[in-house]
């Protein structure tokens, strides 16, 4: 089969690989045939050379075909999973990071059945979109207060989207690159172009929001920023990934405002994958401001190379694998 290979930091080359057969599959493992894959955040250190964050062994490495991508649509092609059939179109994570050629072998309990018709480069935005769904379910409540996103690239705007829908009086978007022009499709009503810092420092106890969402991950600094941030009594979500094992943390200033700090990954990602189906159901134009570039697989070198530099206008990037 087909797949693209890291051979060095930032640099991908085709390769032609064994392909993966059913006799491969464990219990609860399924055989996809990738139609479609969304660059992620968490998939950059490792294009730029890192290490794999993950201490399982679970996910594959520098230099294995098809790393690192781990959101991908697909076809199945086999099962020995209970609730996924041979020949449905599905949804979710390539559980070793490896979705990045034709074939992968992901774990069942991280694919759900998307709704019949729904372009695998549409339905590839159900697995962001869930692990968005659950980190704001896991908050006290959005309804009716101030919330402010830290990070404004394709995870970050998903978060404006729902704490909107979700009845957020108002959402305070602040990133590095000017986001302006796409605030109105986000739900965003106060796009803040600055770093987090520079935003942190500015603000007056009567514009402290209520909850913050750090969705930009990869540094030490940003938890601070939202710790300065937040009302007294507030709450934050850390989504962004953590590269590094210990972060430094401001616990005097957490302690005197008497705040909650919440993080985790996402479980139960059937339900959630579910769950975003619905959203995106509900708010079918969601799509059409989220995916703004989508390039084919043989570009994989383009469409990441684009990933590591944002810019006004570009928020989804979406490789599609036929």
């Amino acid at each position: 089969m087909w797949a693209q290979r890291l051979i060095a930091p930032r640099r991908f080359a085709p390769a032609e690989v064994r392909a993966p057969v059913p006799a491969d599959l464990r219990p609860g493992q399924v055989l996809l045939q990738v139609a479609a894959g969304g660059i992620c955040g968490s998939d950059l250190p490792f294009f730029r050379g890192s290490g794999a964050w993950q201490p399982t062994g679970q996910l594959a490495a520098f230099g294995d075909p098809g790393f690192p991508l781990h959101e991908v649509a697909g076809r199945v092609l086999a099962s020995r999973h209970a609730e996924i059939a041979v020949g449905e179109q599905v949804v979710g994570w390539a559980s070793r990071f490896d979705g990045l050629a034709e074939l992968t072998v992901t774990s069942g309990d991280g694919l759900y059945r998307h709704r019949t018709g729904l372009p695998p480069e549409t339905a590839v935005v159900l697995q962001p979109l869930a692990c968005v769904l659950y980190a704001v379910e896991k908050v006290r409540s959005v309804s009716g207060r101030t919330v402010a996103v830290i990070g404004q690239g394709p995870i970050g705007l998903l978060f404006s989207h729902v704490a909107k829908t979700a009845g957020a009086r108002h959402v305070i978007g602040v990133d590095r690159v000017d986001r302006t022009g796409l605030a109105a499709s986000f739900g965003v009503d106060d796009m803040v172009h600055a770093s987090s810092d520079q935003w942190a420092g500015t603000l007056s106890d009567g514009e402290r929001p209520d909850v913050v969402f750090e969705a930009i991950g990869h540094r030490t600094a940003t938890l601070d920023h939202a710790v300065e941030a937040v009302a007294f009594g507030g709450e934050i979500f850390y989504f962004g990934i953590a590269d590094d094992p210990s972060y430094p943390f401001a616990m005097r200033t957490f302690q005197r405002k008497n705040l909650t700090l919440r993080s985790g990954i996402t479980t139960e990602r059937r339900r959630m994958l579910a769950a975003a189906g619905a959203y995106l159901a509900d708010h079918p134009g969601l799509v059409d401001a989220y995916v703004t570039h989508v390039l084919v697989a043989t570009a994989a070198q383009q469409a990441f190379d684009m990933a590591l530099t944002p810019a006004p206008g570009q928020v989804k990037i979406v490789l599609t694998m036929h």
